[in-house]
């Protein structure tokens, strides 16, 4: 089942057992938080109605966002102000919607395993078709191990040359 509830001015499609960040609410670590503001509920494409239902939360921890850097300037006049600001949020871990508890992981795991299992045979029942063969990747060429000779290296740094064909410049003359 899933739920759309609104929180400290956003809303937040949730299902049992997710963690989501919220606007700061009171309270500390542990403790259990009801959110009576619920827009839409449902569970696939059907939709329940969401008079009197509620979604039981557990506060995971108290957070402070990334750091925003706020920068004034009115050109001209010399004036820059640099503040920096870091938002309060809350982690919320989603225990229930109504009154359905959230399902352990390791539960979900078995029902997807068995699932595999009876398409299994559903699949040896129709046609086989001729299946292509997985292409082979190409393997990158090895390289040869010698030692790379000197042939072929860049030459050592040398001086500058000097190139012959440009006139020199005339010192200039001392004033008397």
């Amino acid at each position: 089942m899933f739920a759309v509830v609104r929180t400290g001015g956003k809303q937040y499609r949730v299902t049992a057992g997710d963690k989501i960040v919220v606007e700061k609410l009171a309270g500390n670590a542990g403790d259990k938080v009801d959110i009576t503001d619920i827009l839409l509920a449902g569970e696939g494409s059907d939709l329940k109605p969401v008079a009197g239902l509620t979604v039981a939360a557990e506060i995971v921890a108290q957070a402070k966002g990334e750091k925003v850097t706020v920068f004034k300037k009115r050109r001209r006049h010399n004036y820059r102000r640099k503040k920096g600001h870091r938002q309060q949020h809350t982690i919320l871990k989603i225990v229930s919607i109504g009154g359905e508890k959230a399902k352990p992981k390791s539960e979900a795991k078995p029902k997807a395993e068995a699932a595999p299992a009876a398409e299994a045979p559903a699949k040896a029942a129709a046609p086989a078709k001729a299946e292509k063969p997985a292409a082979k990747k190409a393997q990158p060429a090895a390289k040869p191990a010698e030692a790379q000779s000197t042939k072929n290296a860049a030459p050592a740094k040398g001086a500058a040359k000097k190139s012959e064909g440009a006139p020199k410049k005339a010192a200039p003359k001392a004033k008397k």
